[in-house]
């Protein structure tokens, strides 16, 4: 059901997976399992891993996920969505395509960097966000991001996730919303299965906000 490696730990393939960590927590933490009364069975949520999946992000940063959507859809008609392509033309022929001057360097940068996304997928994580830090424009949110749903990791943490953040304060019961360094050192209680806690964390806060309309 769960890859593992003596590097980068155990790794989520499926839902049975996903259904493992999300009994673990619920036994862990009793409030783990009052979200999981509530949400149902958390999503695998897994996509695949790649260039295409960092400049996707890059594009996403700051704008709705409508306008992200449609300027993701004009690269992929223009055929630029791999390093080669973005390689081959200016930031101007981006900036074209709807694309930010900024984003339009970013992007240009991530391909520049010639990252070995095949090596990733035995990296440890530490290592992983490392790497893709060192890019500019991809943070350290964007970093554990890919390492969780790309790579699959299953003891990986988002803590600079706002909704996360909240997700936390709703079900802790938290006087205010946790901020990155609070909210990572408490998820330490929950490894080895800190990627399925944030899947319940987002799935609660999303289940919260549709029932009392939360911002």
């Amino acid at each position: 059901m769960v890859a593992s490696h003596t590097e980068v730990g155990r790794v989520i393939l499926t839902d049975a997976c996903v259904a493992e960590g999300a009994a673990w927590l619920a036994l862990t933490e009793p409030r783990f399992a009052v979200a999981l009364d509530a949400t149902g069975p958390l999503p695998l949520r897994l996509r695949t891993d790649g260039f295409d999946q960092l400049l996707s992000a890059i594009v996403s940063q700051q704008v709705s996920v409508a306008s992200a959507r449609a300027i993701w859809a004009r690269l992929e008609n223009a055929g630029m969505v791999s390093e080669e392509a973005i390689l081959s033309v200016g930031e101007e022929d981006l900036r074209a395509l709807g694309v930010s001057r900024q984003k339009a360097h970013y992007a240009h940068a991530l391909a520049a960097a010639r990252i070995d996304f095949e090596a990733l997928r035995s990296t440890p994580t530490d290592a992983v966000v490392m790497t893709l830090t060192a890019v500019k424009g991809i943070g350290v949110w964007t970093a554990e991001i890919y390492a969780m749903f790309s790579l699959g990791r299953a003891d990986v943490f988002a803590p600079g996730d706002l909704a996360l953040q909240e997700g936390a304060r709703l079900l802790f019961d938290l006087p205010d919303r946790p901020r990155d360094r609070a909210l990572r050192e408490m998820a330490a209680a929950w490894s080895p299965w800190r990627s399925v806690a944030a899947r319940s964390l987002w799935a609660y806060y999303h289940v919260v906000k549709q029932r009392e309309g939360i911002r």
